[in-house]
Order: C-alpha cells, then structure tokens, then sequence
C-alpha cells in the first residue's frame, strides 16, 4: 500500500519537473534573440573571475591592516607626547609643544584620509578592470 502511494508521489513530482521544464523551454524561446548556454569555459572563467577577487580582496585587507598599524603607531607617539607636555617649564614652551603636537595630530590624521582614499580608488579600478574583462 505504501509502495503504491510512494510510486504515485514519484511519478506525480516527475510529471511537474517535466511539465515545468517544457513550460520553462517554451518561455525562453519567445524571448528575441538567443539565450547563452552555460558552458564548462563559462564555469571556469566564474572560478578564475573568483579566485582573483578573492585575491585582491586578500591583498586590499593587508594594505588596510598596515595602514591601520601606522595611524595607531602615530597616534601612541602623539599620545605620549601629549604626555610629556607636563613637563615643560614656561607657558612660551607649552604653548609651543602644543601647536607642535596639534600640527602632527592633523597632519597624521589627512595622511590616513589620503591612504585610504587611495586605497578605495585601487579597490575601485581593480574591480572595474577585473568585471569589464569579465565575459557576459
């Protein structure tokens, strides 16, 4: 009895593929022009298109966490600079220090901005150049 119903099941889910195949089959063939089949090359050519994405993406992160390592490099220096402003003696020299260290802190800071805008424009043209030799 469960054999029967189970046989029912399969053929009834294999009608519905089939059907929705054809009727599949049949909506693409009305559409103008011809649908490109996927081909072996085509999945290949997926997998490099990958494969070097993921290299780049791999390279871009190491460039950030170098970048990173150098604007908390420079802020720990300006950080204990800051500190050593207790030890001057005369306001003049404070007063000096002081713009020194705020001089240094924007400088480091527009250096970092200019990095990363740089490397948002390398991240850009290398996904620009990798989609448009991407085959459509």
């Amino acid at each position: 009895m469960f054999d029967q119903a189970f046989d029912s099941l399969k053929k009834a889910t294999e009608t519905s593929i089939a059907m929705q195949t054809e009727m599949f089959n049949k909506w693409v063939s009305m559409w103008p022009g011809t649908v490109p089949t996927a081909t072996a090359s085509w999945g290949d050519q997926v997998q490099k298109f990958q494969k070097r994405w993921a290299e780049t993406v791999n390279e871009l992160v190491r460039r950030q966490r170098e970048l990173m390592e150098t604007q908390f490099k420079a802020g720990m220096q300006n950080i204990e600079k800051a500190f050593q402003l207790g030890e001057v003696h005369t306001v003049e020299e404070l007063r000096a220090r002081t713009v020194l260290l705020w001089q240094k802190c924007f400088e480091s800071m527009k250096e970092a901005f200019e990095a990363q805008t740089r490397e948002f424009q390398t991240a850009m043209e290398k996904w620009v150049e990798m989609t448009s030799r991407f085959p459509t």
